[in-house]
């Protein structure tokens, strides 16, 4: 009797695991998304879960899409409209001539980005910039600059609340006051940064070595629009801020900036919608819906309450152990299931068990971190491989986990030492 009522619990891992192996390895060159939906609509349509509690799930990621549908619009009209060319032609003028020095600018307003954006915000707008910065600089390999985006949009995201949406989950309503917020993350936050940028730095040299930066780039002019829509990715910047300030939901408020932007661009322009709808990557929506429903799904296995137990009792009884093992293990669970549903798993644990404040510090870094370990451990990450794959560059999972195992441990360890050392 035990064993049978295991059985829909097991059947649900499995095919959880499974649309996760999926959305990871894209078997058939099918995109993402289709094998996050695959695996929720399958939970439906075995039984596993309600269509009630599968619609749920999809709700409850609705400030994630809105906040997604701002940014790729405001992206989107920017990239059109010349910012991320002129942008571009600035950055290359400013390394004269040296790969090295264009690696440390584009890391330098990657880290800015992702601070005063978030980290998907780093993804899906810094990448087009710099693969155009790239192209300006008529630089061979682009990967290298490329990669700096993807490994900084998570390094850079506990700097400030607003820096990965990820942060406003794990804490809820117990998020600290942002003078205790820096008082908390603003060591670790800078050993991440720096020992991400350190060790780039030396896996890159070889290819850098070798790279060729053009001189003679001439000046790009900012049309109109474009000032218009890097305006508007500013404004939206102290948008963000002060709705972090004021305990507000990020979703709306980037929603309506980044509509703003498109519909001030689009009157200037007179047209030029359907251009901008056809270009922004959808595809990331049902990917998130399908992951939330997976989420929906394994907690109704129980399997957060079992946690939340575990947590609450290793917590209090050695809080720096505990720190140092859930930040770890939280690390490496975002590669297997996506720093979306680890997160929201491992901030209901943390809320459920009233964990002391260094120990849900720890196990948000591993959510925030953890994922530059592999090409879908994070939200950010998967925005960053959509945009590159537009531009004609691919990373493979293999290739990026190779990169990964030597960028994220020391950075994650030196974080959590860090934390455990304020």
């Amino acid at each position: 009797m035990g064993a049978l009522t295991l059985t829909p619990n097991i059947a649900t891992w499995t095919i959880a695991a499974l649309a996760t192996l999926g959305v990871i390895l894209r078997p058939f060159s099918w995109p993402e998304a289709i094998w996050a939906v695959l695996g929720a609509g399958a939970l439906v349509a075995l039984g596993l879960l309600a269509p009630a509690t599968a619609w749920d799930g999809v709700l409850k990621g609705t400030d994630v899409y809105l906040f997604l549908v701002g940014m790729m619009l405001m992206s989107e009209v920017a990239r059109k409209e010349g910012l991320f060319d002129w942008l571009a032609s600035i950055a290359v003028r400013a390394a004269r001539g040296s790969a090295t020095r264009l690696f440390t600018l584009v890391y330098l307003v990657g880290t800015a980005v992702t601070v005063f954006l978030s980290n998907d915000a780093c993804a899906v707008v810094l990448t087009p910039a710099v693969y155009a910065a790239t192209k300006a600089a008529k630089v061979e390999n682009p990967l290298p600059y490329l990669f700096i985006c993807a490994f900084i949009a998570n390094a850079a995201s506990f700097v400030l609340p607003i820096s990965n949406p990820a942060n406003l989950v794990v804490f809820a309503e117990h998020m600290p006051p942002l003078v205790r917020w820096l008082g908390l993350f603003a060591l670790p936050s800078l050993l991440a940064i720096a020992t991400t940028y350190a060790v780039l730095r030396l896996t890159q040299a070889k290819t850098l070595r070798g790279q060729q930066v053009a001189t003679d780039v001439e000046a790009v002019a900012l049309s109109r629009t474009g000032l218009v829509a890097g305006i508007g990715i500013v404004a939206t910047g102290g948008v963000l801020i002060a709705a972090s300030a004021l305990g507000l939901d990020l979703g709306l408020p980037t929603f309506v900036a980044g509509l703003a932007t498109t519909v001030v661009v689009l009157l200037l322009k007179r047209g030029g919608l359907v251009e901008v709808a056809k270009d922004v990557s959808w595809s990331v929506l049902p990917l998130v819906a399908g992951l939330f429903v997976l989420v929906e799904a394994l907690e109704k296995t129980g399997v957060l309450a079992m946690l939340a137990d575990l947590l609450k009792g290793y917590a209090h009884a050695a809080p720096e152990a505990t720190a140092w093992g859930a930040g770890g293990l939280v690390a490496v669970l975002c590669n297997l299931v996506n720093n979306l549903p680890a997160g929201l798993i491992a901030g209901a644990a943390v809320q459920t068990a009233h964990v002391p404040e260094k120990v849900a510090g720890a196990i948000l870094i591993g959510v925030d971190l953890g994922p530059n370990l592999s090409v879908t451990g994070s939200l950010a990450t998967i925005l960053w491989l959509t945009a590159i794959r537009r531009e004609g560059q691919d990373v493979g999972a293999w290739t990026f986990l190779k990169l990964g195992l030597l960028v994220m441990p020391p950075a994650l360890a030196l974080a959590l030492a860090g934390l455990l050392l304020v």
